[in-house]
């Protein structure tokens, strides 16, 4: 359950990441609103994760979550540049992500 927890939590942090940047500087209302539940709820599912996931696999991971996805967010919803140093730098990300679950004792 854990792991789930630690996804849901990371999907959060894509949400408010993304709802930031809506926000544009916390002067929109319902992004700014969207931004902090968001953010409160990718902490708490963080924390939830950590009673059992060790601190450095889960905060690593929750991190790598929120990089990827707002990264693959601004590609696909905001024009973002996709160039190939670009994409390396996220699946080299993901590669990271995939090591640290493998390494977990959990």
């Amino acid at each position: 359950m854990a792991w789930i927890y630690l996804g849901v939590a990371g999907l959060f942090e894509v949400i408010w990441a993304f709802a930031m940047k809506q926000s544009e500087g916390f002067t929109r209302p319902w992004p700014t609103a969207i931004t902090l539940v968001a953010m409160v709820a990718s902490v708490w599912f963080l924390s939830l994760s950590m009673k059992v996931l060790p601190l450095g696999t889960a905060y690593v991971i929750w991190t790598g979550i929120g990089a990827v996805g707002t990264f693959v967010l601004g590609v696909l919803l905001l024009g973002e540049s996709a160039d190939a140093l670009r994409l390396v730098a996220a699946v080299l990300i993901v590669a990271g992500l995939v090591l640290m679950k493998i390494a977990s004792p959990q």
